[in-house]
């Protein structure tokens, strides 16, 4: 018993240690272009955009942040002991039994998610069609695009509780066709596609009825499909609000399971060999990284001039909307791939390059969660009062909502945010690899051509945020 509470405590001190080195790294960036960025964001209808520019450079600013996750890579190569790496992503501290809170707690939640849903599509489409004090405008983009989204991965998975659709689906008659095992999570996949076109292209941002009436849609398509194949299967793969919420739930370092509620390091979940499945998996996990950087280029003043020239020449809007997004996505998932065959065919091992692909998929859901933080956040907190005022008083709303302006130095919290999700990701890969390979030149050869692409990536994403925001053009 001594024994294991010393290797316990060994672990968390270690954990720690390694934890503020890592965060250190990311501070030295943040510091050094505080005060100078804001993010971008989807609905950016709600809160006006950032019109300041870099105090530096923007080739050093970016470089930097990209050297930092190349340098976090390098540290983390150092780390060879199996036993010290395997006891960090298998550390957890059992924090209680929530059995009894669980029929009454979630009976409350699915009462609470029925009521929501009703005030959307009613105030959508009855109250007031100002987006600012509109509760369908505010509850949907700043309580569930960003509040709840940053809950997910901060807290555990709050929308498997409060879903309305998978409540009503449950009391009705269902089950009725076994959901194909081929179709696997690709329906979901389109559909969070889908539905980001629709919030960046339609306007939906800022035209209430709108929203409504996508949402009442929503609302029959989700509810016929749980019936028809029941709701487990279509929640666990079709259902792309909640795929969306369960691979950001992977994050959390909270989880509920047989043994109650748990605590683990953040992001350790995903070293585990389930989150990750198949292909379809791996382009849903894309698809959450590339949906904010494109929803981040077109709601940049670069992005909207670059669509305006191109129109310009007489290309139709939609159609070039249409081209960056899809052609984006697929360009991000052929790079991912191409770094897990290039690994593949470097090393002399008898996994293959899907396998690898998909083991190492889920380190992505670490920089989604810093994407979406470093895009979100600064909305999120500047739209609070008037989501409280929304959520107190649904049918009469504020003729004058508050919205706080938000001081200069969260322009280095978004920085911060994009380096640790990244960071997080390189450690997650470290794990993943160790658990894969049995020689340590093996298991840090395998992560080389996965940080390049995670390079990459952190490198979009810092020139994105480190550019003034405005809305997309021509919609």
């Amino acid at each position: 018993m001594a024994d294991s509470t010393n290797s316990t405590t060994t672990v968390s001190r270690w954990a720690i240690k390694l934890f503020t080195q890592l965060i250190a790294i990311t501070l030295a960036v943040s510091i050094v272009s505080v005060g100078t960025t804001i993010a971008s964001n989807a609905a950016v209808g709600l809160s006006g955009g950032a019109k300041e520019s870099l105090n530096i450079p923007r080739w050093l600013y970016v470089a930097t942040g990209g050297a930092a996750i190349g340098t976090s890579a390098l540290l983390a190569s150092f780390v060879t002991d199996r036993m010290f790496i395997r006891a960090i992503h298998q550390w957890r501290h059992h924090l209680g039994n929530v059995q009894n809170f669980e029929s009454v707690g979630k009976r409350l939640a699915e009462g609470i998610g029925l009521v929501l849903l009703g005030l959307v599509i009613y105030r959508g489409l009855l109250g007031p069609q100002i987006p600012t004090v509109n509760f369908a405008i505010v509850f949907v983009f700043a309580g569930l695009r960003a509040g709840l989204t940053m809950a997910a991965y901060l807290f555990g998975n709050v929308w498997s509780l409060v879903n309305p659709w998978r409540t009503i689906s449950e009391y009705l008659p269902n089950g009725f066709i076994s959901y194909p095992s081929r179709f696997g999570r690709w329906p979901a996949v389109t559909g969070l596609l889908a539905l980001v076109w629709i919030e960046t292209t339609s306007g939906i941002t800022k035209q209430p009825s709108l929203l409504a009436v996508v949402v009442l849609m929503y609302s029959v398509i989700t509810i016929i499909g749980a019936s028809v194949f029941g709701p487990e299967e279509w929640f666990t793969r079709a259902d792309p609000v909640s795929v969306f919420f369960y691979f950001y739930s992977r994050v959390s370092p909270l989880s509920w399971d047989s043994d109650g509620l748990q605590l683990r390091l953040p992001g350790m979940r995903l070293v585990e060999d389930d989150t990750v499945t198949g292909l379809d998996d791996i382009a849903f996990v894309v698809a959450l990284v590339w949906e904010l950087t494109f929803s981040g280029f077109v709601t940049t003043a670069p992005g909207a001039g670059f669509v305006r020239a191109v129109v310009d020449l007489g290309f139709p809007p939609l159609a070039l909307y249409g081209m960056l997004y899809l052609g984006g996505f697929l360009l991000f998932v052929g790079a991912y791939l191409l770094a897990a065959d290039v690994t593949a065919s470097r090393l002399q091992t008898y996994r293959t390059s899907r396998e690898l692909a998909i083991q190492f998929a889920p380190s992505l859901l670490a920089i989604a969660a810093g994407y979406h933080l470093a895009h979100y956040f600064g909305f999120f907190v500047s739209l609070l009062p008037s989501l409280a005022s929304v959520l107190v008083s649904p049918l009469s709303p504020s003729s004058n909502p508050l919205v706080l302006t938000l001081p200069a130095w969260f322009g280095g919290l978004n920085i911060f945010f994009v380096l640790a999700g990244h960071i997080l990701a390189i450690w997650v890969a470290h794990s993943t690899a160790y658990r894969l390979f049995p020689t340590r030149t093996q298991a840090i050869s395998s992560q080389y051509a996965f940080v390049v692409v995670m390079m990459m990536y952190t490198s979009v994403s810092l020139w994105l945020i480190s550019l003034p925001t405005q809305s997309p053009a021509f919609i």
